[in-house]
């Protein structure tokens, strides 16, 4: 029960780091987790979800207080706020608490720190924030213990588990964000007679 609980710990900072510092494969290392738990004890994969939540949920609050701090001076320097129909749009989304947009920008790759510096620049308060992002979290580690739980039923060895969920987890994020640019490319202007 020891080295379970350790290995919550280490999950946990994992998925902090990562959250704070975007380039951690989060839901790779919460597949992963998932899988193995799966293999250990059931009931271990619901430890899982919340560990890879609390993760994910702290780390989103940590972002977003050092967006709320140096949003305007962040954001003149980002090349995707040369949109302003794209910002505003975003800025109007965040302010009207979708949860949807704080989940959806938690599964694309690149997408989550966008939308945590259009709230923050938009006047989101930290408090709303914390409370439309703890479904948000929560729904994204749920997923992702998913696509690890779906990596055990698949396969008896749990090194394999592990392997197939991040393989998956490479799949799904890479094909969002193949979907996510493939309906942001700019149009070709239409030819001239």
């Amino acid at each position: 029960m020891t080295a379970t609980l350790g290995a919550l710990g280490w999950l946990i900072l994992v998925v902090l780091f990562g959250s704070v510092v975007p380039v951690v494969p989060t839901g790779a290392a919460v597949s992963g987790a998932a899988a193995l738990a799966a293999h250990q004890h059931p009931l271990t994969v619901v430890l899982v979800v919340a560990a890879g939540a609390v993760g994910a949920y702290i780390g989103d609050l940590a972002t977003y207080l050092v967006l709320l701090w140096g949003g305007e001076r962040i954001a003149r320097r980002l090349r995707w706020l040369r949109e302003p129909q794209r910002f505003d749009r975003i800025s109007a989304r965040v302010r009207e608490g979708r949860v949807s947009l704080l989940l959806v920008s938690r599964l694309i790759p690149g997408g989550r720190v966008p939308v945590l510096l259009a709230g923050a620049v938009a006047g989101l308060t930290w408090r709303r924030f914390a409370v439309a992002n703890a479904p948000a979290s929560l729904s994204w580690s749920v997923l992702y213990a998913a696509i690890g739980v779906v990596g055990r039923a698949i396969f008896p060895e749990p090194w394999q588990s592990v392997v197939a969920a991040i393989l998956l987890v490479v799949l799904v994020t890479q094909g969002l964000s193949w979907l996510s640019r493939r309906r942001t490319a700019p149009e070709p202007p239409p030819a001239r007679p």
